[in-house]
């Protein structure tokens, strides 16, 4: 495995696009961030796009696996390698928003994610295109947050 920190020019819209699919935010969020990655063949298969938000704090906006490449753990190991880096560069609380239900919260809760927050329609008033999962639209997110 190759982890490694990238702009994150270099990560394909197509992969970020698999974690979020508002290409418009994607935009935005990817300027003056730190990108980590993940290589194999010499090709980016998972992504991890983080921003620092505060003194000390910093959000994950996106992590992404490639679907060839998903339920191996790869984006566990990213994000842990990730978080590493963020200590290194004097991050000491982690934030993110996920949906209020699905696979997403478990796993950044067996990462020991915790709630922070909910806002309330967030993917209503934020994606032009509603979001489901197992026939549930996503509505509300959660705020979650770690400190390192």
């Amino acid at each position: 495995m190759k982890f490694s920190e990238v702009s994150g020019y270099d990560v394909p819209i197509s992969l970020l696009l698999e974690a979020d699919p508002c290409e418009k935010s994607i935009l935005k969020y990817r300027d003056d961030s730190w990108c980590f990655v993940y290589k194999e063949n010499n090709q980016i298969v998972a992504a991890c796009i983080a921003k620092l938000i505060a003194d000390n704090t910093a959000q994950v906006h996106n992590i992404s696996v490639e679907p060839d490449y998903q339920k191996r753990g790869i984006g566990s190991e990213l994000l842990t390698f990730a978080m590493q880096q963020m200590r290194t560069k004097h991050v000491t609380r982690i934030e993110l928003g996920t949906g209020s239900f699905g696979y997403q919260l478990s796993y950044y809760q067996q990462l020991g994610f915790r709630v922070d927050s909910v806002i309330k329609d967030h993917f209503i008033t934020h994606y032009d295109e509603a979001i489901f999962e197992n026939g549930i639209q996503h509505k509300d997110m959660l705020k979650l947050y770690l400190d390192l």
